[in-house]
């Protein structure tokens, strides 16, 4: 008996055409384009959910930098004080500590010192 293919074709290239919402020109419209758009889209995706977590650990370090030299420090110092008088705090918290509690942020620093 002769199967016909069209209904599992025209599933396939819906499929990709509604991963392709939000791209431009030929790739929103042809299934053969959107497909490299869509497989293009989901290696980027897939990498810079890794590269988010370097850049966020980046941007912390770079505002508990600048909140410590307020007080006198450098980073690598107040750091390396952080671990010696035994507080346990990520980057993260510190971070958020450093830009929406500064009171709290002086009190960790006057406990380093």
């Amino acid at each position: 008996m002769r199967v016909k293919r069209g209904v599992t074709a025209r599933a396939r290239h819906k499929k990709i055409l509604k991963a392709t919402k939000g791209m431009t020109l030929s790739r929103r419209n042809s299934s053969r384009l959107g497909r490299q758009g869509v497989v293009k889209a989901l290696q980027y995706a897939y990498r810079d959910r890794r590269n988010r977590k370097r850049t966020m650990r980046s941007l912390w370090n770079t505002r508990i930098n600048a909140a410590v030299r307020e007080h006198g420090l450098s980073y690598s110092v107040f750091m390396n004080k952080l671990k010696t008088t035994g507080i346990v705090l990520d980057r993260k918290t510190l971070s958020e500590l450093a830009v929406n509690e500064p009171k709290a942020f002086e009190a960790i620093i006057a406990k380093v010192k």
